[in-house]
């Protein structure tokens, strides 16, 4: 499940959230997903901003994560690669 900032209000993302429903963010530009406290996800504009429920529907959607909050799932991403 992929959702788009410009489509939810801000009362319904905050349900979201609290419901866990959603627990990650994404750039729609770039491809790349993070956690919701990261502070490159912070500085996206909304209209690029997108919110996954979990890692496997970021990737699904041909997402990558984040290289500053999810430095691991990061390096394991960048290291399937380059094989």
């Amino acid at each position: 499940m992929m959702l788009f900032h410009n489509d939810l209000s801000d009362a319904e993302l905050h349900r979201l959230i609290r419901r866990r429903a959603i627990t990650l963010g994404g750039n729609s530009r770039l491809k790349i997903y993070g956690t919701l406290h990261c502070a490159s996800g912070k500085r996206m504009k909304r209209g690029n901003r997108v919110f996954f429920a979990d890692e496997a529907a970021a990737r699904a959607a041909g997402y990558r994560p984040c290289g500053h909050c999810m430095k691991t799932a990061y390096r394991q991403w960048k290291n399937h690669e380059q094989l």
